[in-house]
């Protein structure tokens, strides 16, 4: 966990009062809607089809379980009793009435969280690997670099008044569950042939209306110039972004037209430029920021405790367990993955309960702290192995123990046209459906892994240009219609899907990803062979065949 200082908190609270202000001029019909629109945007606050939208942000995924417990305070107390986790390990707020988000911007700064720039067009949540610091073979914890990009572009004028929206994500693993090819920048953590440590930089990802997965720009910028090269990407950026269309506006486009070399070029001669910058990171600087890291006190544990074989007897553990736990870079720990994709429930959601109760079980089982992946799921990162058994039964009586993780249920989806003002189709009622539809857990089982992802608009919250199986929603003619895409992955080897065929309406959704889901058991090669590996292999058309033949 990170220690903020006094500086953050300083900020913090002053972003607080300043709001209020905004709020308070808002209500008096000082300023209008579209004056204040930019001021709310900057602090989180979206207008939805409802009410107002407030987003918060959870720096890297990281929470303390005071801070969790704030959450559920916040969603008790000024929402209808629950938040919405998001793929930028966010959590939303749906039903906050305006006059009251002052309050609750105040409430959270108590136990330092804050909404500055989780909208608009700026720098937003920097992002991580919700497994960062514990998981096996890291090169180290990636966080600390998050917090030092947190720190270095949070409120800075070249990050805060951008063409459009930009995201930063980083990941230390040779698996990227951080989906760093999908970001405006990815950051690799690595090291070079001297045991230096830096980052194969990559730019130009993004979803949305013209999906791109990030290009490699320089394959190693030391750690101590990774402000200068971030600060260099963002000049250019900034000197070329088309300011005068907003469908044209991000960084994906500007590489795009370009070309990966010519923006390459441009940002190595403006990083060039800036010589040794003040931007350089000194030891001091770096080791000041991990200092202000704390990690737990693990224990001498045994690999396999007698707790854990005595349990293994009971089958429901057993499938929880494979399912939902993982390996620990340190022995006789484990890092428990929470399902947030309950049978017939909305994607991502937690009620107040729900996380007041996690947060007791984060204190007596992972050393007070929660995490928050992008798949919209909360993971325990330091559980003894001896207190799983203990821990399975706790959350079974919470709902949050549902064995699906990287199953055929455990789905992406955007809150879509139940609350988003942008959205064409409804994503939460799909994804609701196709879990009844798959709700057999052996099912699932001989499934295997397979992403499903949903998007309401071609804004693509949902990821869905990158599920195994993506559902866009459109509209034509006022009607709900869905494009299938398959093939898609969001890890270090990131691709866009392929269309599967024609647009279906609504009330065959459903069915059609079970055509397909039947179509891969026929088509596998063998058991082992993932979904994603069998339309590598086969390509589209078998499956195009199989669903459209009785259409």
């Amino acid at each position: 966990m990170y220690a903020y200082d006094e500086l953050d908190r300083t900020l913090i609270n002053e972003r607080v009062s300043e709001f209020r202000d905004q709020v308070k001029r808002r209500l008096s019909g000082e300023l209008t809607e579209d004056e204040f629109k930019i001021l709310r945007l900057q602090n989180g606050v979206y207008l939805q089809l409802h009410a107002y939208m407030f987003r918060v942000a959870i720096p890297y995924g990281t929470l303390s379980t005071k801070q969790l417990r704030r959450l559920a305070h916040v969603a008790r107390r000024y929402d209808r009793g629950y938040g919405h986790f998001t793929t930028r390990q966010n959590i939303q707020f749906n039903w906050i009435k305006l006059a009251e988000l002052p309050d609750a911007l105040a409430d959270l700064a108590e136990v330092g969280i804050h909404a500055m720039q989780t909208s608009g067009n700026n720098m937003r949540n920097v992002t991580s690997d919700q497994w960062a610091g514990v998981a096996p073979g890291e090169i180290e914890d990636p966080r600390i670099w998050s917090e030092l990009i947190r720190q270095h572009t949070t409120l800075h004028p070249e990050f805060s008044f951008l063409p459009r929206k930009f995201k930063i994500a980083i990941t230390a693993s040779e698996h990227d569950r951080a989906a760093i090819k999908i970001h405006d920048i990815g950051l690799r953590l690595h090291k070079n042939a001297d045991g230096e440590t830096g980052f194969e930089v990559l730019v130009g990802g993004g979803l949305g209306r013209t999906p791109f997965i990030a290009k490699t720009i320089k394959p190693f910028v030391h750690g101590r110039d990774v402000l200068s090269y971030i600060e260099a990407i963002l000049r250019v950026y900034n000197q070329y972004g088309r300011r005068d269309n907003i469908y044209k506006a991000r960084i994906k486009i500007l590489v795009h037209e370009l070309g990966i070399e010519k923006f390459a070029k441009e940002v190595e001669e403006e990083w060039k430029q800036m010589g040794d910058s003040e931007l350089r990171l000194d030891h001091a600087a770096i080791e000041e920021v991990r200092s202000r890291f704390s990690y737990p006190a693990y224990e001498k544990l045994p690999h396999m405790p007698d707790e854990l074989k005595q349990a293994a007897h009971d089958p429901l553990f057993e499938r929880w367990r494979k399912n939902s736990v993982s390996p620990h870079k340190v022995q006789g720990y484990s890092i428990v993955t929470l399902s947030l994709k309950p049978v017939g429930g909305p994607p991502g959601d937690a009620t107040a309960e729900q996380m007041d109760a996690l947060a007791d079980l984060a204190d007596k089982y992972s050393f007070g702290e929660v995490r928050v992946g992008h798949e919209q799921n909360l993971a325990l990162p330091h559980v003894a192995k001896r207190d799983l058994p203990a821990l399975f039964k706790a959350l079974d009586r919470l709902g949050l123990a549902t064995p699906n993780v990287n199953l055929v249920t455990d789905i992406i989806a955007c809150p879509g046209l139940d609350y988003c003002s942008l959205a064409n189709a409804r994503s939460i009622p799909i994804a609701q459906e196709l879990t009844r539809r798959f709700a057999n857990h052996d099912t699932a089982g001989l499934i295997g892994r397979l992403h499903i992802n949903i998007s309401g608009c071609i804004n693509a919250c949902g990821h869905h240009h990158v599920g195994h199986i993506g559902i866009l929603g459109v509209e034509k003619n006022g009607e709900e219609f869905y494009q299938i895409t398959i093939g898609g992955r969001a890890d270090e080897n990131a691709q866009m899907g392929t269309l599967i065929g024609p647009a279906v309406p609504y009330a065959e959704v459903a069915d059609v990803i079970e055509d397909i889901v039947e179509a891969y058991l026929a088509l596998r090669d063998r058991p082992e062979e993932l979904f994603v590996d069998t339309v590598k292999r086969l390509g589209v058309e078998p499956f195009r065949e199989r669903v459209y033949a009785t259409r």
